[in-house]
């Protein structure tokens, strides 16, 4: 029996998740889970760095205790943001968080004041978020960032955490892919985007790919622990990464969502596909395991349904009313209840970090010329329909520009349990859904780090073990 320890790391929750693969079948149980709560300090918000730490060192203070013996430990986490160490080896401040509204308007500044937004373009194929780490970068340099200032290493959050562990700098590709800073075509940091921001590559870590070990617990975690040298294995450190290697295809006829916080929808492609109708509409291409390239469109996700779910029970605390249903799955099914029509588009700006969801869902509709949801059930109805809209827009643009026979429409993650979304996406693609496994991004830490174990030695393999492994759910459109 191996064993391994899958810490999977998202924008709003953390856990740790144990497996034990037989020869043929996994099985996984969540160990820990915790908060990961964004940090407001002084007018910008940040990632607490040091307590995700502690909950992985937490995790296997529990693995010591309940006596499991570990093959090796795996990281994946959200792309893009990035923690600075000095040359002491210490950590320079928090990292700062992808939805800090620093970043706002910070490509167009870029583009006018270091390199062409074409040619960024054309040497990274990633699609332009305000937030992608080559802006990150630019803003605090711009806003004079002592951290960044004094960084003799620059670490993506799942290598800061490696280093954490091993004193190990490394630059996993798959996240790196997500910085809008690495060429896909020889699959390592582009030095003029570096140079753009005032960087060179040693400040990186090594290069390092899925499923390669890199290191062992380090004494002083080994000694806060009571666990040994076990390994520390780079799986898709970028957590889509992970669930994609967790799809559990067939063929090459399928695309793939990964559900959650952010809707990301696309294929698998042998090379990059960077051309001016994939720029023009937006599209990126993401490292993915094998040598594969991720082609996919970031879609604003669950995030609007979140939040709206936290502005309602806000209203409740303060009103003492009850407003809408405690669990999830109630609420989720008032989307049946509803009529209205209105749809919004997820990407729309104003969506990323209003001050209330809801009243941004108006104020789109009312722009619009559509009818303004009335109860939580109209609201619910229009982010799910709208979702799955998006989808088959998506979808189509996918086969212009892929020439992929798109057969089906693989879902993995968190989302992939919304019975509700899953049939509204399946009857606007009209095509069908399959969905699971929901725990596609630990299941796909896992994977890899049984490549390095040398139980499995290609994706496809991979997949056969997810097949094997799961219960899939199947949702056809309506006639």
């Amino acid at each position: 029996m191996n064993t391994y320890l899958a810490v999977d790391l998202g924008a709003t929750s953390g856990r740790t998740v144990v497996a034990s693969y037989d020869g043929s079948r996994l099985a996984m149980r969540e160990l820990t889970r915790f908060d990961n709560p964004q940090l407001p300090i002084c007018g910008h918000t940040f990632w607490n760095l040091p307590h995700l730490y502690n909950e992985v060192l937490r995790a296997l203070r529990q693995v010591k205790a309940e006596g499991i013996a570990l093959d090796s430990i795996g990281i994946d986490t959200w792309g893009c943001d990035v923690a600075f160490i000095g040359a002491d080896g210490q950590l320079l401040g928090l990292p700062y968080c992808y939805r800090d509204a620093h970043t706002d308007g910070a490509p167009e500044r870029y583009f006018a004041d270091r390199m062409p937004r074409r040619e960024v373009y054309e040497r990274t194929g990633i699609q332009f978020m305000p937030f992608n780490t080559l802006f990150q970068l630019y803003q605090l340099r711009c806003e004079k960032s002592s951290a960044l200032a004094a960084a003799a290493k620059v670490l993506f959050v799942p290598d800061a955490l490696i280093y954490m562990l091993t004193g190990e700098y490394v630059c996993e590709q798959t996240v790196a892919s997500t910085s809008q800073m690495l060429d896909p075509r020889t699959g390592d940091l582009d030095e003029a985007l570096l140079h753009s921001v005032g960087l060179e590559r040693s400040q990186f870590g090594r290069l390092v790919k899925a499923g390669e070990r890199v290191g062992t617990l380090t004494a002083q975690v080994q000694e806060a622990t009571g666990l040994g040298a076990v390994p520390v294995v780079a799986v898709g450190s970028h957590d889509t990464a992970s669930a994609v290697a967790a799809v559990p295809a067939s063929d090459e006829h399928f695309a793939y969502l990964s559900c959650g916080t952010w809707s990301l929808l696309g294929v698998e492609s042998a090379t990059p596909i960077i051309t001016a109708e994939s720029m023009a509409v937006n599209f990126t291409n993401e490292g993915g395991l094998d040598g594969t390239t991720r082609f996919l469109k970031n879609i604003t996700g669950l995030w609007i349904f979140e939040q709206c779910r936290k502005e309602w029970q806000r209203e409740e605390a303060a009103t003492g009313q009850p407003l809408i249903p405690a669990d999830v799955n109630a609420l989720n099914a008032l989307s049946l209840t509803s009529s209205c029509q209105s749809i919004i588009n997820p990407d729309d700006a104003r969506f990323a970090h209003p001050a209330s969801m809801t009243a941004a869902i108006n104020e789109y509709l009312a722009e619009h010329g559509q009818p303004v949801p009335l109860t939580p059930a109209d609201y619910v109805r229009v982010i799910f329909r709208s979702l799955a809209a998006r989808y088959s827009d998506v979808i189509a643009t996918l086969r212009r520009l892929t020439g992929v026979d798109i057969q089906r429409l693989h879902v993995i993650g968190g989302g992939s349990r919304n019975e509700f979304l899953m049939q509204f996406a399946a009857d606007a693609i009209g095509l069908p859904v399959i969905a699971g496994p929901q725990e596609g991004t630990a299941l796909g830490n896992v994977l890899a780090q049984m490549r390095a174990s040398g139980l499995v030695a290609s994706l496809t393999q991979m997949r056969d073990v997810v097949a094997r492994s799961i219960e899939l759910r199947t949702y056809t459109p309506a006639s």
